[in-house]
């Protein structure tokens, strides 16, 4: 099955790719492994994925020390404060959820003990919905700024959740906003600052996403089938 919805997913991507006039290349499939067994992530592995996400950081670390040594681990959850020193430098390639000037400190205090610099993605909530998490567009520029003063995080771009919609033509407006917006930043020139990386996009939308500029889509359903929620 994983293989199967893996193939029908990587079509759809070069499909989306192609309708942009951009290159294959210039996209990541983040495999969202959330509640899911070892044993589909090992199947989706053995598929080619290198790149797994997660919400929760315990689980997060349940799976790292069970998988792979080569695998790009993706924090793409909301990150409380008093979890972040379990995330930083445990094989994190990123953190996508970075939304509060207080959590990025937090972040840049883990990293300055280990001597490291962590990337992070700053998390906006595009369409400002109340039962997301995310600084909202308008605040966005501000918390960059304050957040690129931290010496050992690197912004390297924008995350967003868009709304659950039937039709993913009615996310087309927000994915331009953010892209936009990524603009926006790229040109005020701020140091420290990278706006190469734009994650959106997830099963039900993601290639429009990539029609609209994002270079990161995490997919859960897409690849492994509906979420099961009663898993511990």
């Amino acid at each position: 099955m994983i293989a199967e919805n893996l193939r029908r997913v990587e079509e759809n991507i070069q499909k989306a790719c192609k309708n942009a006039g951009r290159d294959r290349s210039e996209v990541t499939l983040i495999a969202v492994s959330k509640t899911k067994p070892i044993e589909l992530l090992l199947e989706a592995y053995e598929e080619g994925i290198r790149c797994f996400g997660e919400n929760k950081v315990q689980e997060l670390l349940d799976k790292v020390d069970k998988m792979p040594a080569d695998i790009e681990w993706h924090m793409i959850g909301h990150l409380q404060r008093n979890k972040v020193k379990n995330v930083v430098g445990n094989r994190v390639a990123l953190i996508h959820s970075v939304d509060t000037y207080r959590l990025a400190e937090e972040i840049n205090i883990q990293a300055k003990k280990q001597g490291i610099t962590v990337p992070i993605l700053v998390e906006v909530n595009i369409a400002e919905e109340e039962t997301k998490f995310g600084i909202s567009a308008k605040d966005a520029i501000l918390l960059t700024e304050e957040i690129a003063e931290l010496e050992n995080i690197k912004i390297e771009g924008l995350m967003t959740i868009a709304p659950y919609v039937e039709n993913p033509e009615d996310n087309r407006p927000y994915f331009r906003k953010i892209k936009q917006l990524s603009v926006d930043i790229t040109n005020k020139n701020i140091d420290n600052v990278s706006m190469r990386i734009l994650s959106m996009g997830m099963t039900n939308d993601y290639m429009t996403a990539i029609e609209e500029g994002a270079t990161m889509v995490r997919i859960g359903t897409g690849i492994f089938g509906e979420r099961n929620y009663s898993r511990k």
